[in-house]
């Protein structure tokens, strides 16, 4: 179940002194007056658009720096750009090893394997071993002579295998290029792709004690997919380009040896082709057609097309460049137009077009190609139409230079009428289920072992982990006496690799230096025990933090109190843990909790996180994947400014500043005082989850899987941190969980069964006392009972009477 705190409450008193002159406002001493009639929320979301557009901008030079070209010979060439193959590969999924592969003909009495046959070749229906459990699938066009070349030929995604092959309709004839090059005398496997229909996007469950009843979703086969496969670090794309290279395994195993080996593909089938001559240097040529342009916008293309980190370090004529010095054409032609998702249930695919660029967007794409390899190094022509429009796809020019790519010397003249389909009972739907389920079920196997994998990686990173899970596991195991207690202070030192890895590789991080913070305030709360001011700090050219800061009116000189900052959840604002009125909808599920801090006599900080107008910041989201970045690699570094800030004020003692957050809030307990050791505690409520089955199953109603958050599947999270691996950067900090029965952000055993990992570290650490979780008869609220014990304890300051 998705969280839900969607609020539009605005406190009037926080925009009371909109217009003031700077005289006239009350700030707080050592500040400047904060003047700014905008709200706050959006001028800060305003600044980090700025901010991450500019970065986009400066991609094309700053991924330079990724990149060591050999260009001494083809060899020294290879080696000089493998580490970059190895990243592509990784962004985008390839992380599994490819099985055995073998052929199998597919058919029937109804259905023969032999699907079509001319005089010059035959049509076979085949499938071919790629993974366990996963088949590429689709034609074989075999000659009836010794092959002249062996092509992977590649639809669109909207496209079947048998419309490029002339068995069915939708293709126009001179575009059926997988026919032309097998009436040439080409050895051709058409695959099939993962469609954008929503037909088997979704699965049965059940609510509890019901029957399983349909949940389907509008997203896309590629988007279903992408979104469980990229928590697990893998993705559509990297499945379908392995379906391409178990293509060219098989041509190579039935031909004996190494074949020159082609790869042309359209539209989806042109990224896949792309991406698989990017990966694999047995591919010879390629052509790409309506697919090559300036990525600088991907954004706004189809989830399935984001690929992290991919503007930072590679766009497509970055990629281009690992192609090199293999030959490589690239054919301006229509893309296929997608306006958005289908229409179909719960509404929860992610916006996404597919528009054809103008040529100046390609040629200057194509141009930047020989900024990055040397010219002459690499064959490369770039089609298009003698009015400098679109042509073809798989125009005569086009399929001509790829066949001379190839080492085949023809015009690849095509006159012959398209064969005929034998098969009475051929259901392309049945093939397409068959693809989304394997893929669906390759993920869905990943997780109940991503516990065993998230272990593995801790332990290579972590030596006190391993430690814990190695030689003292095994003698407790074994009955032996209690084993020596591992020493937290050093645990907590040699965290810092595992720390990094998960603010630099999952999180992401900017690496910008800080402005001074250039404090601005203006009293907007006049409260019986406390004053709360508005408070704006600079971070980044463009990126402020803001929040609210509430003091207590019995300072004494010289007195330094502890700090709880607290933070508001989805759609929230920074007042709503302020807000005292039950009538108001913040406060069902905050309960006053700020305020009530403050009236006890702490100090309060309420900063405001960017999670607000879902459209923006999702698609603030998508901006920052595509440069390995998250909303966290914002969030992070406000934090640190508003951390450093609250230490230099007088009356605050910065060691004893908490952490309290609901919600996406609580998100942030987990993703935040883990990484900034600043914070001396962290209490996550209502968000601490089992949280790779959180994002990535199906097979249960509390999976984001079909709700419309689509910010929240990070890139190969599931493999690395789940909430336990991030709360063991907390220690020896105190860490806790607050968790309501009726809450239906996930269910009990979830979080029981991720907590109790948090429990048995902390445990064999001998820091029992410092970890807690609390479950209350209640919702998805701050319930302000065992956590207020918690902060007062470890904040070290009284309780009320």
């Amino acid at each position: 179940m998705m969280r839900r705190l969607v609020y539009v409450v605005f406190l009037t008193a926080t925009w009371a002194t909109t217009g003031a002159r700077a005289q006239d406002i009350v700030t707080l001493p050592g500040t400047e007056p904060l003047t700014w009639t905008e709200k706050l929320d959006v001028k800060l979301m305003d600044g980090a658009e700025r901010y991450m557009d500019r970065k986009i901008d400066e991609s094309i030079e700053t991924r330079r720096e990724f990149w060591n070209r050999d260009f001494s010979s083809p060899e020294a060439y290879e080696k000089s750009v493998e580490p970059n193959r190895r990243r592509f590969m990784k962004y985008i999924g390839m992380v599994d090893e490819r099985a055995s592969v073998k052929m199998e003909r597919m058919g029937d009495v109804n259905d023969p394997s032999v699907v079509a046959e001319t005089d010059t070749y035959r049509v076979e229906q085949v499938r071919w071993s790629v993974f366990e459990g996963i088949w590429g699938e689709g034609l074989l066009l075999q000659p009836k002579d010794i092959p002249i070349g062996h092509v992977v030929a590649i639809p669109d995604a909207d496209q079947t295998p048998e419309q490029i092959v002339g068995l069915a309709e939708g293709v126009p004839a001179e575009s059926q290029f997988a026919r032309i090059l097998a009436e040439n005398g080409f050895q051709v496997i058409v695959p099939v792709l993962l469609d954008r229909t929503a037909r088997w996007s979704g699965d049965f469950i059940s609510s509890k004690g019901s029957e399983p009843s349909p949940h389907f979703t509008n997203q896309t086969h590629r988007e279903w997919i992408h979104r469980m496969a990229f928590v697990m670090g893998r993705h559509v794309i990297g499945y379908e380009v392995a379906k391409v290279q178990a293509a060219i395994d098989w041509m190579q195993q039935s031909a004996g040896g190494e074949v020159k080996v082609g790869v042309a593909g359209y539209g989806e089938g042109g990224l896949i082709g792309f991406y698989a001559a990017a990966v694999d240097p047995r591919i010879d040529a390629t052509l790409v057609s309506g697919y090559f342009k300036s990525r600088q916008r991907t954004w706004e293309e189809p989830l399935y097309r984001s690929v992290w980190a991919l503007l930072h370090e590679f766009g497509d004529a970055e990629i281009a460049s690992l192609v090199a010095p293999r030959g490589l054409i690239v054919e301006y032609s229509e893309e296929p137009k997608v306006d958005g998702p289908p229409s179909g249930p719960g509404n929860t695919a992610a916006p996404g077009r597919l528009e054809t660029p103008p040529l100046e967007n390609v040629q200057a794409e194509f141009d930047r190609i020989d900024t990055l390899v040397q010219p002459g190094f690499q064959a490369k022509f770039l089609v298009h139409g003698d009015d400098m429009g679109p042509v073809g796809p798989a125009s005569p020019e086009a399929l001509g230079g790829f066949a001379r790519l190839l080492g085949v010397e023809s015009t690849l003249a095509s006159g012959s009428p398209p064969p005929s389909d034998r098969r009475e009972l051929f259901d392309p739907d049945a093939r397409q289920k068959r693809q989304v389920e394997e893929l669906e079920q390759h993920v869905q196997w990943l997780i109940p072992n991503s516990d065993q994998v998230r272990n593995r990686f801790c332990r290579e990173l972590h030596p006190g982990i391993d430690k814990l899970f190695g030689e003292n596991q095994a003698s407790r195991w074994a009955g032996a006496p209690e084993a020596e207690i591992y020493p937290p202070e050093k645990f907590a030192r040699e965290s810092g690799p595992l720390r990094d890895y998960f603010w630099e590789e999952v999180l992401g991080k900017f690496h910008d230096a800080a402005l001074p913070p250039n404090p601005r305030s203006r009293k907007i709360y006049d409260r019986e025990k406390w004053i709360g001011y508005d408070v704006v700090l600079d971070v980044f050219p463009d990126l402020i933090a803001w929040g609210i800061l509430a003091v207590p009116k019995d300072l004494k000189p010289g007195e330094k109190r502890p700090v709880v900052v607290v933070q508001h959840g989805n759609e929230g604002l920074p007042e709503h843990l302020l807000d005292t009125d039950p009538e108001n909808p913040a406060y069902g599920a905050y309960q006053g909790a700020g305020s009530d801090l403050a009236d006890r006599g702490f100090i309060v900080f309420s900063p405001h996180n960017l999670y607000r107008d879902g459209k923006r910041f999702r698609m603030l989201t998508r901006k920052a994947q595509l440069m390995k970045a998250t909303l966290y690699s914002f969030i992070l570094p406000q934090h640190e400014q508003i951390l450093n800030w609250l230490a230099t004020l007088p009356f605050v003692d910065a060691e004893r500043i908490g952490f309290y957050g609901l919600s996406f809030g609580g998100e942030t307990a987990v993703h935040v005082p883990p990484i900034l050791e600043g914070y001396s505690f962290s209490i996550c409520s209502a968000d601490f989850n089992d949280w790779t089955r959180k994002v990535a199953t199906c097979h249960d109603r509390y999976s984001f899987i079909f709700h419309g958050e689509w910010e929240v599947f990070y890139f190969n999270m599931g493999s690395t941190f789940s909430h336990a691996e991030m709360a063991y950067l907390m220690i020896p900090r105190p860490f806790m969980v607050e968790r309501g029965h009726h809450d239906t952000v996930s269910d009990d055993s979830w979080v029981a069964f991720e907590y109790s990992k948090v429990r048995w570290m902390y445990d064999q650490l001998g820091l029992a006392d410092r970890t807690a979780i609390e479950y209350h008869n209640g919702g998805h609220t701050m319930q302000k009972q065992g956590t207020f014990d918690f902060i007062h304890k470890h904040l070290d300051w009284p309780k009320p009477e």
